[in-house]
């Protein structure tokens, strides 16, 4: 048994400084950024974001700009296998979550649980 959610809003931005899109971001959802360099490697900001609602994270990119989500869970390996049983194909493996592709061609990540507790809408899978 495993849980699973819907955690992130990624941003993908493809050769952009993260501070312009971080600003223009920010102005344009009325959320006040939270960091600039979440990582220390000058890939990822985020804007701050409440409890209850999704995340909202920038990521600079080489590929195109898109948008994409990510699924937090307590299982990274269980939940991908069982997403694709649905009919997701891995792509790869980055870091410590898996890139992955829905039948619709829609990339989306699974990650860890990205806070202290998974919080509301939370999934239960056996």
């Amino acid at each position: 048994m495993h849980h699973s959610r819907l955690c992130t809003l990624v941003l993908d931005c493809q050769d952009i400084d993260l501070d312009t899109a971080a600003q223009f971001w920010s102005r344009a959802l009325g959320k006040s950024i939270e960091s600039t360099d979440e990582d220390g490697d000058g890939k990822y900001a985020s804007l701050k974001t409440q409890g209850d609602e999704l995340r909202i994270l920038l990521q600079r990119v080489e590929h195109p700009s898109r948008v994409h989500l990510d699924i937090e869970t307590d299982d990274v390996a269980a939940e991908a296998d069982r997403l694709e049983q649905l009919g997701a194909k891995r792509i790869g493996f980055v870091k410590r979550w898996w890139v992955m592709e829905a039948p619709t061609g829609h990339r989306f990540c699974v990650v860890d649980r990205q806070g202290e507790a998974f919080g509301p809408h939370l999934n239960r899978w056996d």
